[in-house]
C-alpha cells in the first residue's frame, strides 16, 4: 500500500514538471484585448509504468490525452469613439400665465426670498426661429442667495427640455434672474442619447421670456426643423400665430404639452 501510494505521489510530480498547465498572464487591462484559443497541442499518448522505478512515455499502452491551448492573438479592440463635434440647438422658452408657473414654495418662512426656498416650475418651447411649438420645460430651483443689490436671486436649478418624438435633455447648474449664466447638460434620450456639453441662459424678461444657446456634443446631426435660424432675443419677441394655436405644420411630431 505505501509503494502504491508513493507511486502515485511521484507520478503526479514527475506529470507536472513534464506538462503544466499553460498560464496566461497580462498587465494590459483584460476588456481592452480580443482573444481567440486555437491551435491545440498535439495528443501525447502516455504510458505509465506501475514498477517502483517511475514511470516512462511509451506508445500503444493504456493512455490519456492532454490538450492544451494558446492565445493565436491579442489585439486591442477599437472603442466606438463619441462625435465631438458642437452643434448649436436655439430654443425660446416663454412663460404663457396659463401653466400656473411658476410656484413659490416659501419653506423658509420668511417675508423675503431666503435660502431653501423652492420654485417648481414648467413653460413652453418654441425653436429659435420661433416657427414651431418644441414642447415644454419642466423642473425645480432651490434658491441659494437672495442678491438684493442686482434686486434678484441664485438659485441652483435642475431641470429637462422635452421634445416630444425627439427626447429630451437634462440641464443643471446656476440659475440667476438678473444676468446671463451656463448650466451643464448632463443627458438626454432619444437623438439626444449620450449628449453632454453647456447651454448658455439668456434672461430677457424674467420669468416670462428666455433665450438658450446650447453647445451640444456626443450626437449625431440634428434634425433641420430644429435648427432653423434664430430670431434675435428682445423683450418683444413672440412665437408665430400658428406655432402658438399648436397648428400641424407649426409643431414637431406629438410636441410635448
Amino acid at each position: 500500500m505505501a509503494s502504491t501510494t508513493s507511486l502515485k505521489s511521484t507520478s503526479f510530480m514527475k506529470l507536472s514538471n513534464l506538462y503544466p498547465s499553460p498560464m496566461i498572464s497580462s498587465s494590459k487591462n483584460p476588456k481592452q484585448f480580443s482573444c481567440n484559443l486555437s491551435h491545440p497541442l498535439s495528443t501525447q499518448d502516455l504510458k505509465i509504468s506501475t514498477t517502483n522505478q517511475g514511470f516512462s512515455t511509451r506508445r500503444n499502452s493504456k493512455s490519456f490525452t492532454t490538450k492544451a491551448f494558446f492565445f493565436k492573438s491579442c489585439k486591442p479592440e477599437s472603442e466606438t469613439s463619441r462625435p465631438n463635434k458642437v452643434q448649436e440647438l436655439y430654443v425660446y422658452e416663454i412663460n404663457e400665465r396659463d401653466r400656473g408657473s411658476p410656484a413659490f414654495l416659501r419653506l423658509s418662512q420668511k417675508p423675503v426670498n431666503s435660502l431653501g426656498d423652492l420654485v417648481p416650475f414648467s413653460n413652453k418651447l418654441y425653436t429659435g426661429d420661433l416657427k414651431k411649438r418644441l414642447g415644454i420645460t419642466a423642473g425645480l430651483c432651490v434658491l441659494i442667495q437672495h442678491v438684493p443689490e442686482n434686486n434678484g436671486d441664485r438659485y441652483e436649478a435642475i431641470y429637462s427640455f422635452y421634445f416630444g418624438d425627439y427626447g429630451h435633455v437634462s440641464v443643471q447648474g446656476p440659475y440667476l434672474t438678473y444676468q446671463e449664466t451656463r448650466l451643464a447638460v448632463t443627458g438626454g434620450s432619444g437623438i439626444f442619447e449620450g449628449v453632454y456639453g453647456e447651454v448658455k441662459l439668456q434672461q430677457i424678461v424674467f420669468p416670462f421670456k428666455l433665450f438658450y444657446t446650447f453647445y451640444l456634443k456626443g450626437i449625431k446631426d440634428l434634425p433641420a426643423e430644429l435648427t432653423g435660424e434664430p430670431v434675435a432675443p428682445s423683450p418683444s419677441i413672440e412665437p408665430s400665430p400658428a406655432a402658438k394655436a399648436t397648428e400641424p405644420n407649426a409643431t414637431i411630431k406629438n410636441f410635448t404639452n
